[in-house]
């Protein structure tokens, strides 16, 4: 039952991951607007920012 319910919630996740893309962007620049972060950082914080509104999501979808 345990795989089972992860499973699930990894397929919903990357179902979500193309529709998090536009709000990790915004919430991205929000962070910048109130922090200096190194432009280097930028892509690697939008992509940690997608998966984890991406798992968040599929969480919600999976035991909502």
């Amino acid at each position: 039952m345990l795989n089972l319910d992860i499973v699930l919630t990894l397929v919903f996740s990357i179902v979500m991951l193309i529709f998090m893309i536009f709000p990790a962007m915004k919430i991205t620049e929000w962070i910048e607007s109130k922090i200096e972060i190194p432009e280097k950082w930028h892509n690697y914080l939008m992509f940690v920012i997608t998966l984890l509104l991406a798992l968040a999501i599929g969480l919600f979808l999976r035991f909502a």
